[in-house]
Order: C-alpha cells, then sequence, then structure tokens
C-alpha cells in the first residue's frame, strides 16, 4: 500500500561518542547518531515539527501515535500520520491498540512503508484510549501483552520498541512486569516515562524507577520525564544509568533544547538562541506545515502553534493574540516579520533606559 509523501528507507550514519555521556545508541541493528530521542506527541510530533528538531541535532524523532485500526482498514486521516521524509531518518512510527492481529498487520504496514523503528503505546492514559483496551491500560493486562508483542514481533524484522509509564500505582511493579515481558518476547528496547497512568502529567517522575529497570534489563532503556533543561539530561544520565534520553513537552515550546543538552554533555557552554534564530525556526516551521498540510489547514493550525516559539519572549501575549485569525501564508509571515521588529524596538528602547 503506497502512502502520499516521500516515504523512503534510510541510509544510516554512525558517530564515535565525544565522551562517556553523549554516544551513539544501538537498537536492534540501528546505530542512532546519539542518544537523545523526541517522545512521540499527540497532536505535535507531525512531520514539520520532526523535521525542525531533527536540525537541532536529535538523534532519533518518533511520530505521533497512530491507530493500529486506522492502518489496516486504510483510514485517509490516519494514514496521513505516517508520511515522512528521508531528511528526518530515522524515524520510530508509534502505533496504539489492543487486538494483537491488528496490531502485527499494522506494523507489518508500517514497515513495508519504510519506518526505522515500530513502537507500542503503552503509556497513554487518556479515557477514550484507556476505554479500548489499549496504552496504559494493557500494563494491566500482562496476557493480552504478551500476545500483543509476540504477534507483532513475528511480523516485522526492524527494530521494535514499546513507551511505558511506572504502572498504575507508584511502586513501578507494573513496569518491571511488562519490562520483563517486553525483553522475553524480543523487543529491542523499552522508553520509560516513570509516572503513573492516574498522575497523568502531573507531579513528579521518579526517576528510580528507570534506574531499577535498567539495572535488570539486557536491552536498551531510554529514561523520559522531567527533562526541562539540559543539565536535566546529565542528571539522569548519571541517576538511571539508562541509555538515552526521551525529550518531550520541553522541545514543544524550545526544539533547541537537543543542541544544548549535546553541548552540555561535550561539556560545552550552553547557548542561548539567539532571536534570528528563533525566528528562522519559527519561519521553517510555518512554511514546511503548509507545504505539507496546504495553506488553509496549516494556517488554521498555526493560530496556536506559532505562539510555542514566543515562550519567554517579550509581547508574547500581543502576539499570541494576533495570530489567532491567521488566514494566509503572507498574513502569517507579516505578522511573524512584525513581531520580530517590535521585540529588537522593545529591546532597543530598553537598553536606553
Amino acid at each position: 500500500m503506497a502512502l502520499p509523501g516521500n516515504v523512503q528507507i534510510a541510509e544510516h550514519k554512525t558517530a564515535l561518542a565525544t565522551n562517556s555521556q553523549l554516544m551513539k545508541l544501538q537498537i536492534k541493528d540501528l546505530i542512532l547518531d546519539n542518544n537523545l530521542v523526541l517522545a512521540p506527541l499527540a497532536g505535535i510530533t507531525n512531520l514539520p515539527f520532526r523535521l525542525l528538531v531533527k536540525q537541532t541535532g536529535c538523534g532519533l524523532v518518533c511520530s505521533e501515535m497512530v491507530s493500529a485500526h486506522g492502518i489496516v482498514y486504510n483510514s485517509k486521516k490516519t494514514l496521513e500520520f505516517l508520511i515522512s521524509d528521508k531528511t528526518e531518518k530515522p524515524i520510530s512510527i508509534q502505533i496504539f491498540g489492543a487486538k494483537p492481529d491488528i496490531m502485527a498487520e499494522a506494523a507489518k504496514i508500517v514497515e513495508s512503508n519504510g519506518a526505522d523503528i515500530l513502537d507500542i503505546n503503552f503509556g497513554c492514559s487518556v479515557r477514550k484510549i484507556l476505554h479500548t483496551g489499549a496504552g496504559s491500560a494493557l500494563m494491566k493486562d500482562p496476557e493480552l501483552t504478551k500476545k500483543i508483542l509476540n504477534q507483532v514481533r513475528n511480523a516485522i524484522k526492524i527494530p521494535f520498541t514499546i513507551k511505558i509509564r511506572s504502572g498504575w500505582d507508584y511502586s513501578g511493579e507494573d513496569a518491571f512486569k511488562i519490562c520483563q515481558i517486553a525483553e522475553d518476547c524480543g523487543v529491542d528496547a523499552i522508553a520509560i516515562h516513570p509516572r503513573t497512568a492516574k498522575q497523568g502529567f502531573g507531579g513528579n517522575a521518579d526517576w528510580s524507577i528507570i534506574e531499577k529497570v535498567k539495572e535488570k534489563s539486557k536491552i536498551p532503556i531510554i529514561g523520559n520525564g522531567d527533562i526541562v533543561q539540559p543539565e536535566d539530561a546529565l542528571k539522569m544520565l548519571n541517576q538511571t544509568n539508562c541509555d538515552g534520553i526521551m525529550i518531550g513537552r520541553a522541545a514543544v515550546s524550545n526544539p533547541w533544547i537537543f543542541e544544548q543538552v549535546i553541548a552540555h554533555l561535550k561539556e560545552q557552554p550552553i547557548q542561548e538562541v539567539s532571536l534570528e534564530k528563533r525566528f528562522e525556526y519559527m519561519r521553517r516551521y510555518y512554511e514546511h506545515s503548509i507545504e505539507v498540510f496546504g495553506e488553509q489547514r496549516a494556517c488554521r493550525m498555526m493560530r496556536s502553534r506559532l505562539g510555542w516559539f514566543s515562550k519567554s519572549l517579550p509581547l508574547s501575549s500581543k502576539f499570541r493574540d494576533s495570530i489567532k485569525h491567521i488566514s494566509t501564508k503572507q498574513e502569517g509571515l507579516d505578522l511573524i516579520t512584525n513581531y520580530k521588529n517590535e521585540i529588537i524596538s522593545f529591546n532597543n528602547e530598553r537598553d536606553l533606559l
């Protein structure tokens, strides 16, 4: 089945470790340039955003979670999530579902369309996902989990990973159990977000669970949760001994966090992104979104998304108000340019005080 877009097989490159913390990460036979991973984020990690993050040095980008059922039954809207581009590779495509046969068939389709890694979501705690038995609900059902993982593993040859939470209570026992099942079923790596399903994104991530899983595991473990500043990545590596770092929400308003983490792990100064570079990212994301989704649809999307890039900048609330009714490409470009000029004027006036 052919998909729209430029979906191609990657030519994987390897990179030697600069020091003991920034390392290449091997998942089965796939070697990543470094051990930094973009988390799958619903409604966010589409192709334009992934390309932006890839350009900041991220070793592996991940799609939004995609319905296995929608893939198998050829839903046009669902298949759009699988659109990729050779310049973002390697890419991991994350699927969700609870029926072993459907999950295996979806995995084969994902593989045949050029994905480098197939990932299964065990972490989503949104009610409508849980009601289908998918996401975090699978962490309550080890037998179903085993069936899904075995069938998917037998269906594909590409690297196969899962992303989990700590489970349904704070003990982490669900995570330990699922990780052992996953390893026994031939899963090649596991990403762990150590919050409970009930926590959502509240409270704190319990990194000790990552550490305990890593102690018992023979496959790569990728830590996720509460990486807000570049320094947090090094803290997690040191505390948990995990093999990789996955960054999610912090990358939304700060996609250049990956290059900042790389600098910190290389023991180089962390550079604040310049105003010029920030607006270059904003324009690039805006224009690529129009290329991928079309002018009318992309402009509607940008009414909320362009505001991500204004976090911590002066006059940001005024900018967010101004983009609420973008309807044409040129209108958006003008608003971006005007906002940049207003900040420059604001900073010049402040310097004169």
